[in-house]
């Protein structure tokens, strides 16, 4: 649908999304456990989480406890102050929330791309439309882009985004932390998402952030209500946040391991459309074959309807999985 607006009832349909290993044993009964799954773009390496005292579980959140992880937000992420940065349990609760903020406009989405946020803003009763260029928004009066984009690693710099017009731009940078781009600052106009849960391996703890001017800070996280973000999601990110020693030793580790796939999918015959430090997508002669001989292993990758020859790989967690991949891929 590049280039086209978005269907009143396209929200409605099942979107496929990685991690959903009981799509795969429904698909592949037959295939051995456990399986390797390669579907999603999460840091197969998790960040080593200290011990965390039980009282994180026991009792609420305290104000004192956001304040100081929206602090410790900024400084990671290099926000002006904490005023610039709203917590939330995960970056998928904000796609959800920013377009019921707004009343009804035309809004442009960069794509192909991650199909949640055309899907966010049309259940909101917004226009939207599809294009493949931010320099296509026309009159848009909202523009969304994920840089680097999932799934083909697109990245687009903050002048070509600004130039597109929109009043409103939404900066999906889920990827940003391990890749070598520019460090982007709220600024009027701008809304930046950052994702928490896929740079340290941590999905399952739900926590992720936009950064904003205060005033929109503000009413999104009216938006979201009290206790917004756990305990524990706070204890995570107050330990691994300031952690900048540990990011730059995984952003190397990850490239390294891109590299590596890279070579094994060149190998399998495999045309690399690009990426991030954190997956690959390929082009195959037989893209279903491949999914189904890698199901068939116990293996997951993320296939793409509108894109039969195109497969997504994560990054294998250790030696044995990386011997698994290779087997199947020769």
């Amino acid at each position: 649908m590049d280039g086209g607006e978005v269907p009143a009832d396209d929200s409605k349909a099942a979107i496929a999304h990685g991690g959903d290993l009981d799509a795969a044993r429904r698909l592949f009964p037959e295939a051995p456990e456990p399986w390797l799954d390669l579907s999603t773009g999460i840091n197969p390496v998790p960040y080593p989480l200290p011990p965390f005292e039980a009282s994180a579980l026991h009792r609420l959140p305290s104000p004192g406890d956001l304040a100081r992880l929206k602090a410790a937000a900024a400084a990671a992420y290099g926000a002006p102050g904490p005023d610039h940065v709203v917590a939330a349990p995960g970056t998928q609760i904000l796609i959800e929330t920013l377009p019921r903020l707004r009343p009804p406009c035309r809004v442009a989405v960069v794509g192909p791309t991650y199909a949640e946020h055309a899907a966010a803003w049309t259940r909101s009763g917004h226009a939207v439309r599809m294009v493949d260029d931010p320099a296509e928004a026309g009159n848009a009066e909202v523009l969304v882009a994920v840089s680097p984009n999932n799934p083909d690693g697109r990245v687009f710099s903050t002048t070509a985004l600004g130039c597109a017009g929109a009043g409103l731009v939404v900066l999906d940078q889920a990827f940003a932390d391990l890749e070598p781009v520019e460090a982007v600052s709220p600024r009027p106009g701008l809304v930046v998402l950052r994702s928490f849960g896929k740079t340290y391996g941590l999905a399952g703890i739900r926590l992720g952030f936009a950064l904003a001017e205060p005033a929109l800070a503000r009413r999104i996280e009216t938006a979201l209500g009290p206790w917004a973000v756990s305990g524990l999601a706070i204890v995570a990110g107050l330990a691994a946040l300031p952690d900048a020693a540990w990011r730059r030793e995984a952003a190397a580790a990850r490239a390294q391991d891109a590299a590596r796939l890279d070579r094994m999918i060149g190998r399998a015959g495999g045309r690399l459309v690009g990426g991030t430090a954190l997956f690959r997508t390929a082009e195959f002669s037989d893209g279903p074959g491949l999914f189904r001989a890698l199901g068939e292993a116990g293996i997951y990758v993320r296939r793409f309807a509108e894109s039969p020859s195109r497969l997504r790989f994560g990054l294998p967690p250790d030696k044995a999985a990386w011997c698994r991949l290779s087997r199947v891929l020769k």
